[in-house]
Parts: C-alpha cells; sequence; structure tokens
C-alpha cells in the first residue's frame, strides 16, 4: 500500500515546492531541476526550504509495466533514514497539483 509523505504544487520554472510529513516530522520542502553535470546526476535536488540543506534527490525512470515516465525519489536525514519514493499526481486531477508516494518495502 502506498501512503503519501508530502503534498506538492508545480511551478511554472518547473521547481515543486510542499510539505513533507509523517508522524514526526513536518518539513517545508522544494524540488528543483538539477542542471545534470553527469549521466547519473539527480533530475532533481530536493531541499529543506526552512534550513536550505539537500535532504534528497530525483530520477526520471521508465516504468517496465507501462513504459511511463516517473520521478523517483530518495529523501535522508538522521531522523527518517533513508526513504524511497516516487511523485505522482494528486487525488482530484489538478495537473499542478503533486505527492510523494512511500511504498513499504516490507
Amino acid at each position: 500500500m502506498a501512503t503519501t509523505i508530502a503534498n506538492l504544487t508545480t511551478k511554472s520554472d518547473g521547481s515543486m515546492e510542499g510539505v513533507f510529513a509523517t508522524l514526526r516530522i513536518n518539513a517545508p520542502i522544494a524540488l528543483v531541476p538539477n542542471s545534470k553535470a553527469s549521466e547519473d546526476a539527480p533530475d532533481y535536488r530536493i531541499l529543506n526550504k526552512r534550513t536550505g540543506f539537500e535532504i534528497g534527490a530525483g530520477w526520471y525512470r521508465r516504468s517496465q509495466r507501462s513504459g511511463e515516465e516517473y520521478l523517483s525519489v530518495k529523501l535522508e536525514a538522521p531522523e527518517i533514514g533513508v526513504i524511497f519514493g516516487n511523485v505522482a499526481p494528486a487525488p482530484g486531477g489538478e495537473e499542478n497539483k503533486k505527492v510523494i508516494l512511500w511504498n513499504n518495502p516490507q
């Protein structure tokens, strides 16, 4: 079962801003397009908007099932460890609204 861990709004410059929230964490975040210096570099950097610290990154991937492109993200901090998720359209169908979904690996 996928769990929503962030609500995001897409900005005109391609960045996304919102809130990363769990039972213990509530942090404003920004996903900022990254100028890739190499093929392995992330497509997005994820920043804590309060501190400016980088807390993650995102890479475009292609689904093996559907062939559609999606944004896979990795968040990491001492309070949460490492969390992997995917950016997906938010419920309601608004084009500029997104969520980060976490799939429990268990």
